[in-house]
């Protein structure tokens, strides 16, 4: 069973909310969070990896959290062609931990009931991206007109 996510006490919400500038806007995507929240059991599920396999693990959480960095990053570059270009960095994170997530499960390394949570969790960041890279592409090609 994975673990629940762990949430910010309001005090923890409040500093935030002192702390924001136009650079950490991306704060506020519905992806980035969901991003954030899917390296989390991420992070659970592959800590319990036996000793060989601590590449794998490394790998996969890599994986995850690089989802919300080059979310972040892009972000924070100040070029909506850049953004774009880090939005599908962080795509190919996404399929490079579903790979991992896949091939683990398969393997008998991870169970089912981890696996359906991240999967579902993976989805859900997936799909978030999908949009906001097709937002972003829209935004640029009528900037750029015919």
């Amino acid at each position: 069973m994975v673990p629940p996510v762990r949430t910010l006490s309001r005090a923890q919400q409040e500093v935030i909310m002192d702390r924001r500038n136009a650079n950490r806007a991306f704060t506020k995507l519905v992806v980035w969070n969901d991003a954030v929240q899917l390296y989390v059991p991420a992070c659970q599920v592959f800590r319990g990896f036996p000793f060989e396999l601590k590449k794998v693990a490394a790998n996969s959480t890599d994986a995850a959290q690089s989802i919300s960095r080059n979310i972040a990053e892009g972000h924070c570059r100040g070029s909506l062609n850049e953004y774009l270009n880090f939005l599908n960095c962080s795509l190919g994170s996404c399929g490079e931990l579903y790979s991992c997530c896949v091939s683990c499960h398969r393997a008998g390394q991870i169970g089912d009931e981890q696996y359906d949570e991240l999967d579902r969790l993976h989805y859900k960041v997936e799909n978030g991206l999908l949009k906001l890279v097709e937002s972003l592409r829209r935004k640029r090609d009528e900037l750029l007109g015919p």
